[in-house]
C-alpha cells in the first residue's frame, strides 16, 4: 500500500504542476500576435498537455489501485468527497484541452484576465483535496 501511495503522490504532484502551468501558458498565448510566438505556444501547450495527461492518468490509476487494495476506504465520507473533487479536476483537465484546441485553431473567446482567474481553479481544488486527505473530517 505504501508503494501505491508514494507513486500516487508523485504523479499527483506532476499532474498539478501541469494544471498550474498550462493555463498560465494560455494567458501568454492569447496575448501573442506574431506567428512564431503562436507556433511556440501551441507546441509548448501540446507537449505539456501530453505530459500532464500521462501524470493524471497514472495518479488516478495508483489512487484506484489503493482503493482496490482496501475497498473499505470507500466507507469514509472524506474519501468519497475527495473522489468527487478528483472528478471535477478531471473535468478541468478536459476543459483545458478544449481551451488549448481553441487557442491553437484561432477560436479563442477568452481574455487574459479570464485565463488568470481560470488558473486559480486547480489551486482551490488542491487545497480542498489536501485538507480532506490530511484532516479527514
Amino acid at each position: 500500500m505504501l508503494w501505491l501511495k508514494a507513486f500516487h503522490i508523485v504523479f499527483v504532484v506532476s499532474w498539478f504542476a501541469g494544471l498550474f502551468y498550462l493555463p498560465r501558458l494560455f494567458v501568454y498565448h492569447c496575448a501573442t500576435t506574431d506567428a512564431p510566438g503562436l507556433e511556440r505556444f501551441a507546441l509548448m501547450e501540446r507537449r505539456l498537455f501530453g505530459l500532464m495527461s500521462l501524470a493524471g492518468a497514472l495518479a488516478v490509476t495508483f489512487g484506484l489501485a489503493m482503493v482496490a487494495t482496501e475497498p473499505a476506504f470507500l466507507e469514509f465520507t472524506w474519501l468519497r468527497v475527495k473522489l468527487v473533487l478528483v472528478a471535477a479536476l478531471i473535468g478541468y483537465h478536459l476543459w483545458c484541452y478544449a481551451l488549448m484546441r481553441a487557442l491553437i485553431e484561432g477560436r479563442n473567446r477568452h481574455s487574459q484576465r479570464w485565463f488568470r482567474v481560470f488558473n486559480e481553479v486547480p489551486g482551490l481544488l488542491l487545497i480542498a483535496i489536501v485538507v480532506l486527505v490530511v484532516v479527514k473530517p
